[in-house]
């Protein structure tokens, strides 16, 4: 590639690429994905920071992949990290004008998904695991202003209540998904040192209660995950008897209920094709015979296909 002065190079004519047609840019910058335009294309030129922001580049706002591709960090959790995670969305929100149908994010706050819920009123997806600063006080501003939601998930976000879950039923009647998995605090070691103390003490007790709103509120759901919640075999009954079109039911880790109480209080849902059951590895840091009693009490109350101590 030349230089931008024009003329020949000794492998023949130079390229302009700044002069390329604002059309031409959009195609060449669709086939690129979100992390190389963002590090690459938006600070070669002007016209080219001016494609990336098309609109019809920022219909999806997706950074899981680049999440789910590194091991997690401490980093991750603090202030600065989540300040530039907030002013990502923002951007993608204002360039969207409206647009944007996916956001895929961790570490958000309230301010920008509140920012999300005035602005993104086709909004069909939203992901925003792990964000320990997002409250009802956004949730339900999304529920309200973003009623094409089909996907919801709010995994691992323990200052979200069962009444933002409840409004988001009932203002989103497309919802077909949603993921309410929290942390595994059967074994929170995997969590020491990166997620913060306060934080996993903080997770949500009230699994009956949310249960009892996806029952009462989304009766159309298809997709159901609620790993490592504490809800009890009532708010399972609660579940199959609302949502009865259930195909697919994620309760690893859910500690409160057996194999048993599972298989009677499933056996309405006809359509449900895949269910994950509770499967526990209790470590010996955390074994106290007093606590847990004996080995019939594990086997009544676990039903574990892998058991170890």
């Amino acid at each position: 590639m030349g230089d931008k002065s024009g003329g020949t190079t000794e492998s023949g004519p130079r390229s302009d690429w700044a002069e390329l047609t604002h059309e031409c840019l959009i195609n060449i910058f669709s086939r690129l994905t979100l992390e190389h335009r963002w590090t690459g294309p938006m600070f070669v030129c002007k016209s080219w920071l001016q494609a990336s922001k098309d609109p019809c580049l920022n219909s999806v706002f997706d950074l899981e992949t680049g999440f789910d591709s590194a091991p997690e960090s401490p980093r991750w959790w603090t202030p600065e990290f989540e300040r530039r995670i907030d002013a990502m969305l923002r951007s993608v929100v204002v360039w969207s004008e409206g647009s944007l149908t996916e956001i895929r994010v961790r570490h958000c706050s309230d301010g920008s998904l509140s920012f999300v819920a005035e602005r993104c009123p086709n909004l069909q997806v939203l992901s925003i695991k792990s964000c320990q600063n997002v409250t009802d006080q956004s949730i339900l501003k999304i529920a309200s202003g973003c009623p094409k939601l089909k996907e919801v998930d709010i995994s691992y976000c323990c200052e979200i209540s069962h009444e933002s879950i409840a409004l988001i039923g009932q203002k989103c009647p497309d919802l077909r998904i949603l993921k309410r998995n929290l942390m595994n605090w059967l074994d929170p070691s995997q969590h020491t040192g990166i997620v913060p103390k306060e934080y996993l003490n903080a997770i949500p007790q009230d699994g009956d209660s949310e249960a009892a709103v996806i029952g009462k509120f989304m009766p159309h759901l298809l997709c159901l995950e609620l790993r490592f919640s504490k809800l009890s075999a009532k708010g399972l009954v609660l579940i199959s008897e609302g949502c009865l079109d259930l195909e697919y039911l994620d309760l690893s880790g859910c500690a409160s209920v057996t194999s048993h109480e599972i298989v009677n209080a499933t056996a309405n849902l006809k359509s449900l094709k895949d269910i994950k059951k509770p499967n526990f590895y209790i470590p010996g840091s955390v074994f106290h015979t007093e606590r847990y009693g004996h080995w019939r009490l594990y086997d009544e109350r676990f039903q574990t296909d892998v058991f170890r101590i």
